[in-house]
């Protein structure tokens, strides 16, 4: 009996230690539950990449400069002698805090067509009323002031944006889909970009990202990495409407020229020849391919002093075609948005050389820049 009992212990012994080695005792169990929860210990801010560390700060010092802009409209019911006025939010965007004044910048396309506009703060949870200063709807600029200011602003960093380079790190604050104040980080995908805007013109020099651009975030702010506004978020190209990683910006550049006037003046001045244009697709029907014909010059306008003629009727009732603009300073001139666009770069006061084509011959002149 002596000999089978050992072999059974034997077993017992090897079973009872394949145990122990299986599901180990309660101090390895201690000791590895510590372990672990060390090497998932919260993450401090020694640990993060200095990527994150920018991003985390960008948003925390920048954040109180944005702000929710929601657009009212006044909607009526009711028959013509008893009708009832009702407000009712038609949308909302994102904008940002100009000046200790109160100016608010954003996008023409956010407050358009609306009767009233609230203004919300990330820091502040009561609303405030603003108004229309002026609008620029060809760059997509409005600007808002507020009726009553909350007890400390914080005005946004303009930065220059005409150095801005491919691959730099840009980063957007807004309010995606009516989120409160949502940040997405991304590069500066391209800069120059031609953009047909809101007011049916092109706008050059817009900035190309690849930051998450949603419903909600026009208006709102581009950053760079040392939190100075290089743009103003304004559009998306997606099928979807929804972010595909290509969002535009209106250059910062841009807003700094025209901002101020608008705050000043309440509108843009905005430098032109005193002439009305013919329709471009009428153009057509004349054989016209190059240049844009004069419909009308204004009797006033510095264009009439220069001479130049726009569409006439003559005695017998026949209509006699205007003159031809073929370039102004020498850049050819085939549409309105390339006339714009030319004198979006000259001031009020300023002389260009206009050559035009009358019948068959053609000729120059010098037109010194009136204000539209």
């Amino acid at each position: 009996m002596r000999k089978m009992i050992i072999p059974i212990l034997t077993l017992s012994f090897a079973l009872s230690h394949a145990t122990f080695a299986f599901f180990g005792s309660d101090d390895d169990e201690k000791t590895e539950n510590k372990t672990n929860r060390q090497r998932i210990a919260p993450l401090t801010k020694k640990a993060l990449l200095e990527d994150e560390k920018n991003t985390i700060s960008l948003f925390q010092e920048n954040v109180k400069s944005v702000v929710n802009v929601s657009n009212i409209r006044i909607a009526r019911s009711g028959w013509w002698f008893h009708q009832e006025e009702m407000e009712v939010p038609a949308g909302a965007g994102s904008g940002f805090v100009w000046d200790e004044e109160g100016h608010i910048v954003t996008n023409y396309h956010v407050i358009a067509n609306g009767d009233s506009f609230v203004v919300s703060f990330h820091q502040d949870k009561e609303t405030y009323d603003a108004e229309v200063v002026g609008v620029y709807p060809q760059k997509d600029i409005a600007v808002l002031k507020l009726k009553k200011k909350p007890k400390k602003l914080y005005p946004v960093r303009p930065g220059v944006s005409r150095d801005l380079l491919v691959g730099q790190k840009a980063v957007a604050i807004g309010n995606p889909f009516g989120l409160d104040h949502t940040i997405t980080s991304g590069i500066i995908s391209a800069t120059g970009r031609k953009i047909r805007g809101v007011a049916n013109v092109t706008i050059n020099g817009m900035i190309q990202s690849d930051c998450s651009i949603n419903p909600g975030n026009s208006g709102g702010p581009l950053y760079d990495s040392m939190g100075q506004v290089i743009g103003m978020n304004t559009m998306i190209y997606s099928a979807s409407g929804s972010s595909a990683g290509v969002g535009f910006a209106v250059p910062i550049d841009t807003i700094k020229n025209f901002v101020p006037q608008i705050i000043k003046y309440g509108k843009v001045k905005r430098p032109g020849l005193g002439i009305v244009l013919l329709e471009e697709n009428l153009k057509y029907h004349f054989g016209i391919e190059k240049g844009i014909i004069v419909k009308y010059v204004d009797p006033k306008s510095p264009a009439a002093k220069a001479g130049l003629e726009g569409i006439s009727r003559g005695s017998r009732g026949r209509y006699k075609l205007g003159d031809i603009l073929l370039e102004i300073d020498g850049k050819e001139v085939n549409n309105y948005d390339e006339i714009f666009n030319i004198l979006d770069g000259y001031n009020v006061g300023d002389k260009v050389e206009v050559t035009y084509l009358r019948g068959d011959q053609k000729k120059k002149t010098k037109i010194k820049l009136m204000e539209l």
